[in-house]
């Protein structure tokens, strides 16, 4: 992986930026995905496929069984438009959806915010570490849990 410049987007342009890599990657960008990412968008901390399903149900009207939240939430975490915080099975979306980074994470145990930091020093020593061992990485995830800054350390 290679250091750059974020691009890090908000509100309409998030959607549009994830919009934009979902069709690159030869996906249709359906009202259901739209909605289904809206409602991860309004989270403010990591949201399970169930917390995502039956606040979407509520956004729409109808209600939208997890199973199919859990589907299109696969499809964003491999197009790199959301992540996956695995301690806690829940998600983020990714607020540079045209950035690809392994995943770092700072769990709070107290509050359970997820903070996603970009490491790429990190990133490829773990990726080197993982192929000197014989093993090919796809997806590096590190999860480091204790407590944010607006907890403290007690």
């Amino acid at each position: 992986m290679s250091v750059h410049t974020h691009i890090t987007h908000s509100g309409p342009a998030l959607t549009e930026a994830a919009r934009a890599v979902i069709e690159a990657a030869g996906e249709q960008w359906t009202d259901l995905r739209s909605d289904v990412f809206a409602t991860l968008a309004a989270f403010a901390r990591p949201a399970s496929a169930y917390d995502i399903a039956e606040a979407a149900s509520a956004r729409i009207g109808r209600r939208l069984a997890a199973n199919s939240v859990y589907r299109i939430l696969d499809l964003f975490v491999a197009n790199n438009v959301a992540r996956r915080v695995e301690s806690r099975n829940a998600y983020l979306v990714n607020e540079h959806p045209g950035c690809a980074h392994d995943c770092i994470f700072l769990v709070c145990e107290a509050c359970g915010e997820a903070t996603h930091i970009d490491d790429d020093r990190l990133g490829d020593a773990l990726r080197g570490t993982a192929r000197g061992a014989g093993f090919t990485p796809t997806r590096p995830v590190i999860e480091v849990h204790g407590r944010c800054g607006g907890c403290g350390t007690s």
